[in-house]
């Protein structure tokens, strides 16, 4: 237990510092590094032909979209035609159309599902200039969106701000700094960082083995600092190469954590600036304060579910006492192994050190969980957005109980909102369920499913949880390298992400719009420990309601029959 207390203890004041780092960054307030990245800004700025002027609700979510749409047309051409360019020591051929096609919305949506192997599937040029570039550019786009939303709802502006210069500042000054560093560190720690072929080596046992190089560094660390996901190596970060030593297993740990974390202290600090009370607001730790409770629930119950072990090889005299081993590495053991199972699915990264399919039932119900909710933390930016959905559905529910009009920030909630918020909760469990069913209930979908009976379900109700919750990891018991699974997991990544984005940033506009009312006696307060409670509550209650018949017939009954 030290281990996951040290990583948390870690945690804590960096991400105070990094949220006030966020705070400049996003308000477009001076930082230390603006002498060296306002230069390089202005050339992409003149480059680009960029205007930096404000931008309309519309002209924002238009340069969002479009962006992205360009970049996933010259991805999907790269992975179609890699064998035939540069960069490609070990020949790897073309990528297939339905699997380019999954791939390439996978990364540009800050999910990276990988149905391929990445060092036997992706040439060189391949991983940096599709896989690498594009996780700088999902994470960049989706903190930007969140950038708009928190600058339309609490900050002292009347504008979403402009897409673009967001997108630049966010890169320039956050994710390639903090990248670097993390790559220099894996370097140091064994990590490759080369343009090499493969090699092949004769092991202790006389065998032949490939041992995959090649410019895994670089990858490994926005993988983790952009909440990414998707691995260098099929086997992600259970890998020594993409994750040498314990030491660097904590290191990708707090890189999952930190900026979706400083997000929050971020929009607290808007909100306290806003206000002018205090340094540190009590909006602000409220939230974080929620996120954090699901957070700490969902680890107790992952560590201990996989420190019990499985009843079943107790009954055959088999001794556990380092806990459930399955497809764990024992250099990180059940410590570092649930800790990184919560972290991943709790951010939505996706990276894994371990095979969430040995999970426990219990211990692998943590993560799935997780994902169905997508508002622990979450990814970077986005995961604030979907929990500001549950803020102010707990106080329109809340304000109805006690007979008040529900008001956040001083702006009225009412029934044009509410609908817009239902709309946005609904979407991410009618995406889950929708494609779930439609894969137990075809032949296409069920010939992909190799466990029989619960597991199986759950792995199908995993596989999807992560598209839409823009995770990627996986159980990995799928044979998912179908047109079937490729095509729908493609769609449920792209909804997933593009239309709760569009609806949240539709919502702060509508209230930026309203009349600004001041607190009075009968304001429901919502910086307090009591409204903490009741968003904890809200929430769990909304996610039981939605996905407890589904984990009933999957990890649950399972749990039950192991049991039996």
């Amino acid at each position: 237990m030290w281990q996951i207390a040290l990583v948390i203890g870690i945690y804590l004041p960096i991400v105070i510092v990094a949220g006030h780092y966020l705070y400049h960054v996003t308000m477009q307030q001076k930082t230390w590094i603006d002498p060296v990245m306002n230069r390089i800004d202005h050339v992409i700025y003149n480059v680009c032909g960029i205007k930096q002027g404000n931008m309309t609700g519309k002209q924002y979510l238009l340069a969002l979209i479009l962006s992205n749409a360009i970049m996933v047309f010259i991805g999907y051409i790269i992975l179609r035609i890699q064998s035939a360019l540069f960069l490609n020591p070990n020949d790897v051929g073309n990528m297939e159309a339905t699997l380019s096609f999954n791939t390439i919305i996978s990364f540009m949506t800050n999910t990276n599902l990988q149905h391929y192997s990445g060092e036997s599937g992706l040439t060189y040029l391949g991983q940096m200039l599709v896989i690498t570039f594009m996780m700088f550019t999902s994470a960049a786009t989706g903190y930007a969106a969140c950038m708009a939303f928190c600058r339309r709802l609490v900050a002292n502006t009347d504008t979403l701000g402009n897409f673009f210069v967001d997108f630049v500042r966010v890169t320039t000054r956050v994710l390639i700094p903090i990248s670097f560093i993390v790559a220099l560190f894996l370097v140091s720690q064994g990590s490759p960082q080369t343009f090499h072929a493969n090699e092949t080596i004769q092991t202790i046992e006389g065998n032949m083995q490939d041992i995959a190089l090649g410019p895994v560094a670089s990858l490994e660390s926005i993988k983790h600092v952009g909440t990414n996901g998707g691995g260098f190596n099929g086997a992600n970060s259970s890998t020594p190469f993409e994750n040498p030593t314990v030491i660097t297993n904590i290191v990708e740990m707090l890189s999952m954590m930190l900026l979706p974390g400083a997000s929050v202290v971020t929009f607290g600090l808007m909100v306290v600036n806003r206000r002018k009370k205090a340094l540190f607001g009590k909006q602000g730790f409220v939230i974080f304060a929620a996120m954090g409770i699901l957070f700490l629930i969902g680890l107790t119950t992952c560590y201990l579910a996989e420190r019990a072990g499985n009843p079943i090889i107790d009954e055959l005299g088999i001794t556990q006492d380092l806990g459930s081993m399955e497809g764990k590495e024992m250099r990180f053991g059940v410590p570092q192994s649930a800790l990184f199972t919560v972290v991943t699915t709790a951010f939505t990264t996706g990276t894994v050190n371990n095979m969430h399919d040995t999970l426990t039932p219990i211990g692998g119900m943590v993560p799935l969980f997780n994902m169905m909710l997508n508002v622990v933390f979450g990814g970077k930016g986005v995961g604030l957005m979907n929990m500001m959905m549950y803020v102010m559905l707990t106080i329109f529910i809340a304000c109805l109980m006690i007979g008040r009009s529900p008001q956040f920030l001083g702006k009225k909630i009412e029934e044009k909102e509410m609908k817009l918020i239902a709309l946005c909760i609904l979407i991410h469990p009618a995406i889950i369920l929708g494609f779930s069913a439609l894969a137990a209930s075809t032949v296409a979908g069920v010939q992909g499913i190799t466990n029989p009976g619960s597991h199986g379900l759950s792995q199908v109700l995993y596989e999807y949880a992560s598209s839409s919750a823009n995770n990627g990891s996986g159980f990995e018991g799928l044979s998912d390298n179908s047109t079937f699974w490729n095509v729908t997991t493609g769609l449920a990544m792209f909804f997933g992400r593009y239309l709760s984005i569009i609806i949240q940033l539709a919502i702060a506009s509508l209230l930026a719009k309203k009349v600004w009312h001041s607190e009075s006696v009968g304001t429901l307060k919502t910086d307090n420990a009591m409204f903490t409670f009741l968003l904890v509550s809200i929430v769990l209650m909304i996610g039981a309601l939605t996905f407890l018949p589904a984990l009933a017939l999957g990890p649950i009954t399972e749990h039950l029959q192991i049991r039996s």
